[in-house]
């Protein structure tokens, strides 16, 4: 059983389920989010992070 408080989460976030298992990670202020799967699981999450200009 999995039980969040998300009060004390914060304000930006990723809650990634794969595979039994559970990742939450803050997101950057400007980035692109990519997921990488493989047979239906997440294997890899890449923050490619930039900035206003």
């Amino acid at each position: 059983m999995l039980e969040l408080d998300i009060m004390e989460l914060p304000t930006s976030c990723v809650l990634v389920i794969s595979n039994g298992k559970v990742k939450l990670g803050a997101l950057p202020p400007h980035a692109e989010t990519r997921f990488k799967t493989h047979d239906g699981q997440v294997r890899r999450v890449n923050f490619n992070e930039g900035e206003e200009f």
